[in-house]
């Protein structure tokens, strides 16, 4: 199946000439202490396309300010509503700067300065109701399939998951991979002790260098916190090892050359498959938790991910703001208990229903039906889960792209 031949879908035009698969509004809250007022905004618009997101934390971070920039100008996004208590140490005013010179409409609402709760929600649903009108007005042209920017993550893995769903769905990495889509797989913490796989795939040997150390990297970091990536939802699923586990996940990235290791929020510079990092640099300092599937996704759209895969074992129900998940269930048992979440059903593998060939095709004719507008299980229900923490990253080297 070739990705070339569909009909283009169409394509929301943004000034920095990237193309969106969404037109949708964002409202985003600068501390915890705005998030009351940004969901009571949101919560007047449940049947439209407005999401909710933001950062909890007051003390100003890095990391969590290139993420809000990067997912505030994501080319799925149309327009944005900051809303900011008023004495947070989030730099509100250079977001909204960033976000005006990228030519989407935008409007900061400060609760301390606009009389308090009421004002500020009223002041709010109102910019949001103008917003709707005028990301209408965005440019609409043809978006092709191999302009595509994919992510995938994995999350509740069981014993059925590197055995169905995952090896699917690297065999569809593979295969948009070979239509000239980006494609991006990521958690270097489940890839410890496949350091020599990862370097045979490199298509430099500079990166065949970076790849490794990046694995490394993720190994002491977990040693310090005293945790990794194996939990206790995966060993009631069957999994035995970390080493099974990280052979299960790794295989949903297929078989392609990796041109590019990638920090959240980074872009990609050319079609192609990329490794995301998505460990702090540095000794631990915020207690960065084990992988969290939900920030995990934030990481990848931050990147620039128009929709992003998620294959799961035991289930999960979540989605993302911005950017829509396509569920791939790995247990037919699963699959039977949360249909309805689900949007590919990979344990057909194990009753002898489909092949993994099947399986990888039915995954991207869902992203080509998705490209075109079709909604995900995850968008229907409205699930739009958001994450943002404290981590510390160090900007990229030049043997980390290709370009």
């Amino acid at each position: 199946m070739s990705l070339l031949s569909p009909s283009p879908a169409t394509g929301y035009l943004r000034q920095d000439g990237r193309k969106g698969i969404r037109n949708v509004v964002l409202v985003a809250y600068l501390v915890e202490c705005a998030h009351h007022v940004s969901r009571k905004i949101i919560s007047r618009f449940e049947n439209e396309p407005v999401h909710l997101i933001g950062f909890s934390g007051c003390y100003p971070n890095g990391y969590a300010d290139k993420m809000m920039h990067a997912i505030c100008t994501h080319p799925n996004v149309g327009a944005v509503l900051l809303v900011s208590l008023g004495c947070e140490s989030f730099n509100r005013n250079r977001l909204y700067e960033q976000i005006e010179a990228s030519g989407r409409p935008v409007k900061l609402v400060t609760i301390q300065q606009n009389g308090g709760t009421v004002n500020s929600i009223e002041e709010g649903i109102s910019f949001v109701n103008r917003a709707l009108e005028l990301i209408q007005e965005v440019p609409k042209v043809p978006f092709h399939l191999q302009e595509l920017i994919v992510g995938i993550v994995s999350g509740g893995s069981d014993a059925t998951s590197g055995i169905t769903a995952n090896p699917a769905a690297g065999r569809a990495f593979d295969l948009l991979n070979e239509a000239g889509c980006t494609t991006i797989f990521e958690n270097t913490s489940e890839m410890i002790g496949l350091e020599n796989l990862l370097r045979k795939r490199a298509t430099r040997p500079e990166l065949a260098e970076i790849l490794p150390e990046a694995v490394d990297k993720a190994a002491r970091y977990h040693a310090i916190m005293g945790h990794g990536s194996f939990a206790p939802g995966n060993a009631e699923g069957g999994l035995t090892t970390l080493e099974e586990k990280s052979m299960g996940a790794y295989c949903k990235s297929g078989t392609a050359p990796i041109i590019g290791l990638i920090k959240p929020g980074d872009r990609t510079t050319i079609p192609g498959l990329y490794l995301m990092d998505i460990v702090p640099d540095g000794e631990p300092r915020f207690g960065f938790p084990n992988p969290n599937d939900i920030s995990e996704m934030n990481e990848l759209i931050a990147s620039g991910a128009h929709l992003v895969l998620f294959t799961t074992g035991r289930g999960s129900v979540a989605g993302s703001a911005v950017s829509p998940v396509i569920k791939i269930c790995a247990n037919p048992e699963t699959y039977r208990n949360m249909e309805g979440d689900m949007d590919v059903n990979a344990g057909k593998i194990l009753t002898n229903e489909a092949t993994l060939e099947d399986i990888a095709h039915e995954i991207v004719a869902q992203i080509v039906d998705v490209a075109h507008g079709v909604k995900t299980c995850s968008e229907q229900l409205g699930h739009q889960e958001f994450s943002l923490g404290y981590k510390s990253f160090e900007p990229i080297g030049p043997s980390c792209l290709t370009y």
